[in-house]
C-alpha cells in the first residue's frame, strides 16, 4: 500500500520586530549591482514626461488619449508585468512586441536597487502605492488579520509579507498554497472569509492577502470574496494566465484606440485553433511557428515548431486542450514566421569577442496607484546560447540511417584490426619454428611493427571523422 502523500505547506507568522534582510530577498549578484543610469532616468521621468517623450516619438498621437489610458484606476488587475522582444524587419522596422503578460510577476528579487538608502526597493513601492492604498480604503482592521499566500518563488514571497508587515505595522501571516497538496491550511468559510491555520487547528480569518500563487489559482481560489486578495484570480482568467483571454483582449483594445494611432504589438496570433488545424496555421507561417495551450506561462505549454519532425512530435502527443493558439516565431531572418506585417526578428546583442549575437528581452513591472499606472521595476535577461543564423548549427541527434552507417564503418574498422593481429601473432609464434626460417620471421616483425602502429592510427581517425560526421 502506497504511503500517503506529505504535506510540504508550511506557514510562519511575520512580526514587527523582524529584519528585511536583503540577502534573502534577493540574487546574490544583484545586492551589489548598480542600476543602469538610463533606467534610474526612466523609472525617475514620471508620468509626464513619458507621455511628452513618446508623443515627440510619435506625433500623430494626442497626449490627452494617452494620458487617458495611463490614468486608468483598475478595479482587479491593479499589478502586473509583461515580457518584451525588441524586434526589426530586413526594411529597418523596429518595434517592441509583448510577449506574455503574468498577473503575478516575478522580478523583484533581480531589479537593483533605485535608492541605496532604501534596500525594501520596488518590493516597498508596490506595497505602498497599490496594496496599501487598497487595503485601507476597502477593509477594516477589525475584520481580520493580513497574509502573503503563495505556491513558488519563496524568495520574492517572503520578501512581500516583511515589506507589507513595515507598510502597515502589523503582523503578516506568511502562507504556502500548493496545488493538490493533502493538507491545505488556507481556507474559504461559506461566507467568503479566507481563513489560514497558525497551527493545531487554530484558524485566523484575513481580511486582505497578497497572492502570489501561481499554478492554476482558479482551483483553489474563488472569483469573489469577502477577503481582498490582490491580485484576485479573476485578473488570471481575464488574461493574466489565460493566453487565449489576452489574445482577444489586445485584439479588442487595439480595436478602441486605433482611432488614437495606438497600438500594443504582439506576435501575430490565431486564436481558437483545433488541433488538427495547427499543421495548416504552422505552413501558413512558412514552416516556423509556436504553439501554446490556453493555460500557462513561465514557458509551460509553449511548443516551437522549426521543421517537420517537431510539428509531427507535437501532434502525436494526447491532446490536453480543446483549442490552442498559434502565434509568429521571432527567431534569426532566416528561420523567423512570414506574417501579414512582414518578417520579424531579434535585434539581439552586440556582437562578444567570439563574434556571437544572443536574443535579449525585457521584464517591466508595472503597478497602479493613486496617479494611474507607473513602472516599477525594468531588467533585461540574456539568452544562454547564441542566436544562430541556421537552425542546422544547432546539431539534432543523428537520424537512424547515419547512426546505422557509423556502426558499419566501426565493425569494419574493428574486423581488419582483428584480422591484422592474427596475421602478426601467427608470424611470430606458430609459423616460424615450422615453415620459416629466423631470419625471415624477424624481418616480418620488423615490417610488421610499423604498419601495426600505422594501421591503429588511421583506424583511431576514420572512427574520429564518422563521430564528426554523423554525430
Amino acid at each position: 500500500m502506497a504511503e500517503p502523500k506529505k504535506s510540504k505547506n508550511k506557514y510562519e507568522r511575520i512580526e514587527l520586530d523582524n529584519d528585511f534582510d536583503a540577502n534573502n530577498h534577493y540574487y546574490p549578484r544583484v545586492i551589489n549591482a548598480t542600476i543602469h543610469p538610463l533606467v534610474l532616468h526612466f523609472l525617475n521621468l514620471g508620468n509626464k514626461r513619458i507621455i511628452n517623450r513618446y508623443c515627440h516619438l510619435h506625433p500623430m498621437v494626442d497626449p490627452k488619449h494617452l494620458a487617458h489610458i495611463l490614468e486608468y484606476q483598475p478595479r482587479w488587475f491593479a499589478w502586473a508585468g509583461a515580457d518584451l522582444f525588441h524586434v526589426t524587419t530586413a526594411e529597418g522596422t523596429r518595434r517592441m512586441v509583448v510577449i506574455e503578460t503574468n498577473s503575478c510577476p516575478s522580478g523583484q528579487k533581480s531589479m537593483p536597487l533605485i535608492a541605496e538608502s532604501q534596500e525594501q526597493n520596488g518590493y516597498r513601492l508596490l506595497l505602498e502605492k497599490t496594496a496599501k492604498v487598497k487595503i485601507n480604503a476597502k477593509t477594516n482592521k477589525e475584520d481580520g488579520a493580513l497574509a502573503v499566500i503563495y505556491d513558488k518563488n519563496y524568495m520574492e514571497a517572503s520578501g512581500y509579507a516583511q515589506t507589507l508587515c513595515d507598510v502597515m505595522e502589523e503582523p503578516v501571516h506568511l502562507v504556502s498554497f500548493y496545488l493538490n497538496d493533502p493538507k491545505q491550511i488556507v481556507r474559504f468559510t461559506d461566507d467568503g472569509w479566507m481563513e489560514v491555520n497558525t497551527g493545531d487547528d487554530a484558524w485566523v480569518r484575513v481580511r486582505a492577502a497578497f497572492r502570489y500563487v501561481t499554478q492554476k489559482p482558479w482551483n483553489r481560489l474563488p472569483i469573489a470574496s469577502k477577503t481582498l486578495i490582490i491580485n484576485p484570480v479573476l485578473s488570471c482568467l481575464a488574461g493574466g494566465r489565460n493566453k487565449l483571454m489576452a489574445a482577444k483582449a489586445y485584439e479588442i483594445f487595439n480595436a478602441e484606440v486605433e482611432e488614437m494611432n495606438l497600438q500594443i504589438h504582439t506576435p501575430e496570433t490565431i486564436r481558437d485553433v483545433r488541433k488538427a488545424e495547427i499543421p495548416l496555421w504552422v505552413e501558413r507561417f512558412g514552416g516556423n511557428a509556436v504553439v501554446k495551450v490556453p493555460y500557462g506561462n513561465a514557458g509551460q505549454g509553449v511548443y516551437t515548431i522549426t521543421n517537420q519532425g517537431e510539428l509531427d512530435e507535437f501532434m502525436a502527443e494526447d491532446a490536453s486542450y480543446d483549442q490552442y493558439i498559434v502565434q509568429s516565431l521571432i527567431g534569426n531572418y532566416n528561420w523567423s514566421s512570414k506574417t501579414s506585417a512582414g518578417q520579424f526578428y531579434h535585434v539581439g546583442t552586440i556582437a562578444n569577442k567570439k563574434n556571437q549575437i544572443y536574443v535579449a528581452d525585457l521584464r517591466m513591472m508595472i503597478s497602479a496607484g493613486t496617479g494611474g499606472w507607473e513602472p516599477l521595476i525594468i531588467y533585461g535577461r540574456k539568452s544562454h546560447k547564441p542566436l544562430v543564423r541556421n537552425l542546422q548549427e544547432c546539431r539534432a541527434p543523428p537520424p537512424p540511417a547515419a547512426s546505422l552507417l557509423f556502426l558499419c564503418i566501426a565493425c569494419i574498422v574493428r574486423f581488419f584490426f582483428l584480422a591484422f593481429f592474427l596475421f602478426f601473432f601467427l608470424s611470430f609464434f606458430v609459423l616460424s619454428p615450422w615453415f620459416l626460417s629466423r631470419v625471415i620471421c624477424l624481418s616480418l616483425v620488423h615490417v610488421a611493427q610499423p604498419l601495426f602502429i600505422l594501421f591503429c592510427t588511421s583506424s583511431f581517425y576514420l572512427l574520429l571523422v564518422a563521430k564528426i560526421l554523423f554525430f
